[in-house]
């Protein structure tokens, strides 16, 4: 019992963690300034005029519309939805067999990920008074569009049936999420001039979140403002069950 007590209370620990982890986000979206790119590139351009080249830095928010890159637009590979980015996944579905703690032999069904990958190609964003770069660095957007979504039965990655003694291959599902041209965005990130032109993207700084949301900052702070909540209260709620079991197993 003690032990079982023990990993609740790890578990309580990993909630408040978490709820301290969503409310710096949180805190960060509040602390953020929303600034017109206009006045990110005034801004630059003032910078720039003393002698400052490329060392423009600002952790802003930015929110506007999506804007494909100079190359054009992107095309999803499953769906073929013109886009300015997107993530595919393909996920093996399979049964396999296995003994309970009866040792009596049953059957369960498992998931694994053949591909997960996610284009890294930058966009741009576009307000009513400039564009901007974005560099999505590896990051998924909050809330991207499903687009595709097609379960295909009986193909595995050896072309179907069964792979391995007592294990058969049930199909396959491919998925697809998009961020679409004109799709409006949130950004909260470093704008920086490295380049060139203004680029928001991950800041330098690890402390500092990098948020690219088809949410509002309303709807995003809202929701992290519950998360924080739940996470807080059902993890003390987890660590003081865990405490109150360690107790009891020990006496």
């Amino acid at each position: 019992m003690w032990i079982v007590g023990l990993i609740l209370v790890a578990l309580g620990v990993a909630g408040f963690l978490m709820a301290q982890r969503t409310r710096a986000r949180r805190h960060a979206m509040i602390a953020a300034e929303t600034l017109p790119i206009a006045e990110l590139e005034e801004h630059r351009r003032t910078l720039a005029d003393l002698g400052t080249v490329g060392g423009f830095r600002k952790v802003c928010e930015v929110v506007g519309a999506a804007h494909p890159h100079s190359d054009g637009p992107l095309r999803a590979p499953q769906s073929g939805v013109e886009c300015v980015w997107f993530r595919q996944t393909v996920v093996h579905k399979y049964s396999e067999q296995y003994r309970d703690s009866d040792g009596d032999w049953r059957r369960r069904e498992q998931n694994d990920t053949v591909l997960d990958d996610t284009s890294r190609q930058g966009y741009a964003l576009v307000d009513d008074s400039g564009i901007i770069g974005v560099d999505p660095n590896g990051v998924a957007p909050d809330r991207p569009e499903k687009v595709h979504e097609n379960f295909v039965p009986g193909q595995g990655p050896s072309g179907g049936g069964f792979f391995t003694s007592g294990s058969q291959s049930l199909g396959m599902t491919y998925t697809e999420w998009v961020i679409r041209p004109g799709q409006r965005l949130y950004v909260l990130g470093e704008v920086h001039d490295r380049i060139g032109p203004l680029v928001i993207g991950k800041p330098e700084s690890s402390s500092e979140p990098f948020i690219v949301s088809t949410r509002s900052e309303e709807e995003l702070k809202a929701s992290a403002a519950g998360a924080q909540r739940w996470w807080a209260w059902g993890g003390a709620a987890v660590a003081v069950l865990g405490i109150v079991l360690v107790v009891v197993g020990l006496l």
